[in-house]
């Protein structure tokens, strides 16, 4: 009865639950405290006010009265440092970081000092402190924009970024907080995975991790795999493949869902295909291998498009970030279809290697202890926020009342109606000089709309993956006077758009036309990237507005929810649909698009949560190995004789790091086979669909039995080195004995693949093939 009341409980509160239910009243109540600190901290000397917040340190436990000092001492700091007088919101956010909660506060409401604040106030507790930034720019910006204040504070602040040595990157996690982009600190933890000196390793264990544009990292990003590969033979695609899936035509020879997400060959492409390929039999079992290599080549082909989900740049295929509509720097799809883009695109392989370690952003923030996060969009994403991190959001109320406009959304019969109206859209904005940003899907729209308005005699600025370098400077002045920008996507979150331009000269006259007039394309995959658009104006009770255009025939509803409801007209001349039904399906769309994603997040995590463990449960071995004379101990036991020859001829610190380097070696490379197998393994998994055996099931029922047999395998194989490990210049030859690290190493990100979230459906045409190959 007492486990059926909690299961009962439990569901209640799920359901009365409001999205951001973090109470503020506590927070609220020691505002009046920390404004009557005040004018005593203003009388005092800088060296006084550090003397103050080191006090901080002293104090056993961090409750109520200390946050209220530090929000005082901080906004003290900020005033001293900056010119800035903290905002009593902008104090409620620091109270919610400290409380281990995602904040939600609006563009230009201060997030970077709130954030520096709540780091401040945990390294005085003296907890490390990780800010966690969503690229290297704004990370470097932050920390250097705040140090001033960290400084007067008594806390040390550092940053790490791609370009620095070892020895810098090790200073800079030793400050008490250190920003970095979720990327480069993700890299880090896999280079010191591989470490084998303790000496070397660059990260302390970590404590509490303050995240930058929360939803973007833990949600947009959750899933996203940091790799470390080391170097082996180039791959190369199958050209020939490449060459006879191009001249495949769709209906014909191939299919693809509506969505996009899978193509397969219908019976005559495969009959093409084979032929080709000298009259192979593609789905008979010494056809498997050119079969993938049909499949790869045929997505490559026919689902991932230029200039939308990639760029070729300088010779290389270069992805777009589909969040953020800039190109991702470090990412690459997994080789086998990266390799199949090149080959598409006619460019040379790119290298590519074993994977030796790999760990997705969502476990590689599950490692702090602690996690707080701010950004402003928060509550749309609270349900995952909640169920993937255990974190409430609390939404911090704005300093001064948003006045944007939001106008009604419009909603067109075709593309080319919506485009000939967002032309005249802002050509009738830009007649009186308002500042107008232009919110698009991808690069390719983006370009198709600069053009159109530059025949239209409306200059504007373009800013997309092509010149993602000029970002911030881009969007600074987005605000000017007379502006058109153009953007993809999210580009420039981060960096406030100020009403008259960057120096804000032009602001009054700006402001009595309306302030920044923002423009969407289409509606977005998710709410919450609308909000984040719209959010572009109306910063800190500036004036503004924005409107949001829509197609019945766009990318969002032919993929969602592409059954339009019978009876929608349409105005003959201007194309436009008023009925509410469009609408109602544009938001079912929308909803429809919200939900799918949020079913990949969890069924992407169902299958990493156990290499995660296994991946945990290695490390702790690993560290053992790393810190102790285990290794030795170890092999002495194994191999008494050979340890007893070995002992007599070298020295005890030299043979101890020789064992180490043994075991960790066959460690590190144990767990490389064990990613390959787990990767092979999923990438088959649904095939046993075919027998209506549960994926998951199977897939851990193939996992675990072989990782229990790899510290046993490690050990075995550690103790046949050193029985045949030779001697020489006083020490042992490992190389000569098989122990070779990788000449090179590199890291990148692994594209969400995806096509593989609808596997069923794809099964579902293999069947039907399977089944009209018989008959």
């Amino acid at each position: 009865m007492v486990a059926l009341m909690g299961r009962v409980g439990k569901r209640l509160r799920r359901i009365i639950q409001r999205p951001a239910s973090v109470e503020l009243t506590r927070y609220e109540a020691l505002l009046p405290t920390i404004e009557k600190r005040e004018p005593g901290l203003e009388e005092l000397s800088d060296a006084e006010l550090t003397e103050a917040a080191n006090k901080l340190r002293e104090a056993e436990n961090f409750g109520d009265e200390q946050i209220a000092e530090l929000c005082a001492l901080g906004r003290e700091a900020a005033r001293r440092a900056l010119g800035e007088r903290a905002f009593d919101v902008q104090l409620l956010g620091v109270m919610g970081l400290l409380s281990g909660n995602v904040v939600q506060m609006a563009t230009g409401e201060g997030k970077t000092l709130a954030g520096a604040l709540a780091a401040a106030g945990y390294a005085l507790q003296g907890k490390r402190v990780h800010v966690i930034s969503v690229n290297d720019y704004l990370a470097r910006r932050d920390a250097e924009w705040m140090r001033p204040v960290y400084e007067l504070l008594g806390v040390s602040v550092g940053w790490v970024e791609p370009v620095l040595t070892a020895e810098q990157r090790r200073a800079a996690y030793a400050a008490e907080v250190c920003y970095g982009a979720v990327s480069e600190i993700g890299f880090d933890v896999l280079r010191d995975r591989l470490v084998t000196d303790v000496e070397k390793l660059a990260q302390p264990e970590p404590e509490v991790a303050i995240i930058d544009e929360a939803d973007s990292v833990l949600v947009d990003e959750a899933r996203v795999p940091l790799v470390m590969a080391g170097s082996v033979d180039a791959g190369v695609a199958d050209e020939e493949v490449a060459n006879i899936v191009r001249r495949l035509r769709v209906g014909l020879h191939y299919e693809t869902d509506p969505d996009g997400r899978n193509a397969w060959l219908t019976s005559a492409g495969a009959s093409v295909v084979e032929k080709a390929l000298g009259g192979i039999e593609l789905y008979e079992e010494e056809g498997s291998d050119r079969l993938a290599a049909v499949n790869v080549a045929l997505h490559a082909h026919a689902l991932l498009t230029r200039d939308v989900d990639y760029l070729v740049r300088e010779g290389k295929v270069q992805l777009i970030n589909a969040s953020r509509g800039r190109v991702a720097e470090l990412q690459r799809w997994p080789d086998g279809l990266q390799a199949a883009v090149e080959a598409k695109e006619q460019l040379p392989p790119s290298d590519h290697g074993e994977i030796l370690d790999s760990i997705t952003v969502q476990a590689l923030i599950a490692r702090y202890p602690q996690v707080a996060g701010m950004t402003g969009t928060a509550v749309a994403v609270a349900e995952q926020l909640r169920e993937f991190y255990k974190l409430e959001v609390a939404a911090i109320p704005q300093n001064t009342p948003n006045v944007r406009k939001d106008e009604p959304h419009r909603i067109f019969a075709s593309p080319g109606h919506k485009l000939r109206a967002i032309v005249e859209e802002i050509r009738t904005v830009h007649e009186d000089g308002q500042p107008i940003l232009v919110g698009t899907q991808d690069v390719a729209e983006s370009e198709e709309l600069a053009e159109k308005l530059a025949k239209a005699g409306l200059p504007c600025v373009v800013l997309n993956a092509r010149n993602d370098a000029e970002e911030a400077a881009i969007i600074a002045e987005a605000g000017k006077f007379d502006a058109i920008t153009v953007s993809t996507q999210m580009a420039g979150r981060g960096t406030d758009i100020r009403l008259g331009g960057a120096d804000g000269a032009d602001r009054e006259r700006v402001a009595e036309l309306g302030g920044l007039h923002v423009i969407g394309t289409a509606r977005y995959p998710s709410s919450r990237l609308d909000d984040q658009l719209r959010g572009r104006a109306g910063r800190q009770g500036d004036p503004g507005s924005s409107v949001f255009f829509a197609s019945l025939n766009d990318e969002l509803v032919l993929s969602n929810a592409p059954d339009v409801p019978e009876g929608i007209e349409a105005d003959d001349k201007t194309g436009e649909v008023t009925d509410s039904a469009a609408h109602r399906q544009i938001n079912h769309a929308q909803r429809v698009a919200e939900g799918v994603d949020l079913e990949i997040h969890r069924n992407t995590w169902r299958y990493t949560r156990l290499i995660e463990h296994q991946r945990a449960e290695l490390l702790k071995h690993r560290d053992e190995v790393l810190r102790t004379e285990a290794a030795r101990e170890r092999l002495e036991e194994a191999e008494p004789d050979r340890y007893k020859e070995l002992a007599e001829k070298l020295d005890e610190e030299t043979l101890t790091r020789i064992c180490r380097d043994i075991e960790l070696y066959h460690l590190d490379q144990l767990w490389a086979d064990h990613l390959a197998f787990l990767t092979d393994v999923r990438e088959t998994i649904h095939l046993r669909a075919l027998a209506k055996e549960t994926p998951l099931d199977e897939f851990h029922r193939a996992a675990i039995p072989e990782f229990h047999k790899l510290r046993g395998e490690a050990e075995k194989r550690s103790a046949k080195t050193l029985v045949e490990a030779e001697i020489a210049e006083g020490s042992v030859d490992l190389a000569a004995a098989g122990i070779r690290r990788p000449t090179s190493t590199w890291t990148y990100l692994v594209q969400d693949n995806p096509f593989d979230s609808d596997a069923e459906q794809a099964l579902k045409k293999v069947r039907g093939l399977l089944r009209k190959k018989r008959n």
